[in-house]
């Protein structure tokens, strides 16, 4: 998803596999039917996870959006430089605190546009739960 390789069409085998493979188990009792059951939800739920996933990672902050924040802080700069015109140390240090704020917005909707992008395997691999069946 990082590198923006993963689409909707490309199906996980892995996920669709132990959806099958759960679905074609054939429950003996009424807690294997409940346990067969959960299993089939959190399967979906992790499969509703990956499209939400997908959809967030192909989102992307467009030119224009990017340059209507940038003018709405030039015009905001510009309006606090006309209001304090006639206070020097008043214009400065406002300028710079507007200033400031519109740079620290910049970096945070940078920052956060592409989310999957510092994601790598290695810290997903520390998420995912250990091999031993239930019961040990």
């Amino acid at each position: 998803m990082a590198q923006q390789r993963m689409t909707l069409a490309a199906l996980p085998t892995a996920l669709i596999e132990a959806l099958n493979d759960t679905l074609a188990l054939k429950p003996a009792d009424d807690s294997q039917r409940a346990a067969q059951a959960e299993i089939v939800k959190e399967l979906h739920t992790a499969l509703d996870a990956r499209r939400q996933r997908i959809v967030i990672s192909e989102s992307a902050l467009g030119t224009v959006k990017w340059l209507g924040l940038l003018l709405q802080g030039l015009c905001t700069l510009v309006a606090i430089a006309l209001v304090h015109s006639d206070n020097r140390l008043a214009r400065a240090l406002t300028l710079i605190l507007f200033a400031t704020g519109i740079a620290l917005s910049v970096l945070l909707i940078a920052a956060y546009s592409r989310p999957f992008t510092t994601v790598g395997p290695a810290l997903l691999k520390q998420v995912i739960p250990s091999q031993v069946p239930f019961g040990g």
